[in-house]
C-alpha cells in the first residue's frame, strides 16, 4: 500500500544488500565471521612485555592451541587459569580470552589467584 502511495514499485527498490552472487563467490557468512572473532586470543600489554623479556614467542599454530585450551577451561566454568604449555607457564581470563602473562619454567613455582590449570601437549 505504501508504495502505491507513493508511486514506488517494490521491483524499482534493490533491498538486497548481499550482491546476488554472494554464495558463488564463498563469501564467508556472519556465523562463520562471529566464531572467528569470538575465539581470537588477546594478548596482553603486561603480557607482550614479559614474553619479550623472558624470550618466548608464540606463533599462529600456538594461538589456536591456546585458543582451544581456553574453549576447553571456558566450557568447564573456568575464570582465570594457568596453561602450562611448551616450556612456559601462561596465566589466561578465560572469560575475556586475554593472556595476562607470561613465564618461562623456571619461574614457575608458586601461581595463586587461578582456579585451574591446563597442561596443553
Amino acid at each position: 500500500m505504501l508504495d502505491r502511495i507513493n508511486g514506488i514499485t517494490s521491483n524499482s527498490l534493490n533491498v538486497s544488500t548481499r550482491p546476488a552472487n554472494a554464495k558463488a563467490a564463498n563469501v564467508p557468512a556472519f556465523k562463520q565471521i562471529l566464531q572467528q572473532k569470538t575465539n581470537k586470543v588477546n594478548v596482553s600489554k603486561h603480557a607482550q612485555q614479559r614474553l619479550i623479556t623472558r624470550n618466548l614467542q608464540l606463533q599462529p599454530e600456538d594461538m589456536n592451541q591456546l585458543s582451544t585450551a581456553m574453549s576447553e577451561l571456558q566450557a568447564k566454568g573456568s575464570k582465570e587459569s594457568l596453561l602450562v604449555y611448551k616450556n612456559m607457564g601462561i596465566i589466561a581470563n578465560v572469560q575475556n580470552r586475554t593472556i595476562i602473562t607470561a613465564m618461562d619454567m623456571n619461574e614457575l613455582g608458586t601461581v595463586t589467584n587461578i582456579d585451574s590449570t591446563k597442561f596443553i601437549k
